[in-house]
């Protein structure tokens, strides 16, 4: 009974993600924009994806997400439109790119640095030295013994 009881709580909850009417009439089209879906960040929770969220602006960009794969697009081609519309921000996992290694590997390399200058600056300071007779003197005057 309990194993009934969760398995139609799991298909209510799937039920209520999302509206049947805004549902593509083909099952792969539909399966496609869903698996899009969870590749969209929603711009208003921002780390949550559409799929997860309830907001305004991610209803939208379901049903423009919907509306592509019905026209017939790639994925490639929905995600290139959802970007140029609202940055790469909008992609969960963002594409590898020369500007993303170069954000995200900034700071290792100012931590690197940092380290090479500290021990670079250790190394470049004199050994400790006996003082020289004359230094010796003008110390001992100085401390007046």
């Amino acid at each position: 009974m309990k194993r009934f009881l969760a398995m139609l709580g799991a298909v209510l909850c799937i039920a209520a993600a999302s509206d049947p009417a805004e549902r593509l009439p083909d099952p792969a089209q539909e399966a496609r924009a869903r698996e899009l879906f969870r590749e969209v960040r929603c711009m208003v929770c921002q780390n949550e994806s559409i799929d997860d969220s309830n907001a305004e602006l991610a209803a939208d960009l379901r049903r423009l997400v919907r509306e592509e794969v019905k026209a017939g697009k790639t994925n490639d081609e929905v995600r290139k439109h959802l970007t140029d519309r609202y940055g790469e921000f909008v992609l969960l996992k963002p594409a590898f790119s020369l500007g993303n290694a170069a954000l995200w590997g900034a700071p290792l390399v100012v931590v690197i640095l940092g380290l090479w200058l500290l021990l670079r600056s250790f190394r470049s300071r004199p050994a400790d030295r006996e003082l020289s007779p004359e230094e010796a003197a003008r110390l001992d005057d100085l401390s007046g013994d």
